[in-house]
């Protein structure tokens, strides 16, 4: 004779979990330097900005940007910890001469 099956327990775990929200404020950076464009288009600019609050108050450091962007523009960050990789080519809009 077959065996028969027990009908499994279920808990609900999801009720007992807390879910953290992360809770990060922007922060406002001021471009100084718009340093050269990036991505397999050219579509993303590569600027230097300056941190204006927060916890890297004073701290300048290089950011990719997507869309139009100027110097004097504020681009308000999610976080101040990542920094942008330095573009290798020496190729500037396009002039391969």
């Amino acid at each position: 004779m077959a065996k028969s099956q027990k009908p499994k327990e279920t808990k609900q775990q999801g009720s007992s979990k807390k879910i953290e929200k992360i809770s990060g404020e922007a922060v406002n950076a001021v471009v100084e330097e718009i340093v050269g464009r990036t991505g397999f288009r050219g579509e993303i600019t590569q600027v230097q900005c300056l941190v204006k609050k927060g916890r890297d108050e004073g701290r300048s450091m290089r950011r990719n940007v997507k869309g139009p962007v100027r110097i004097g523009d504020v681009l308000m960050l999610r976080e101040t910890e990542i920094e942008a990789r330095r573009i290798k080519s020496k190729i500037n809009k396009g002039a391969y001469t």
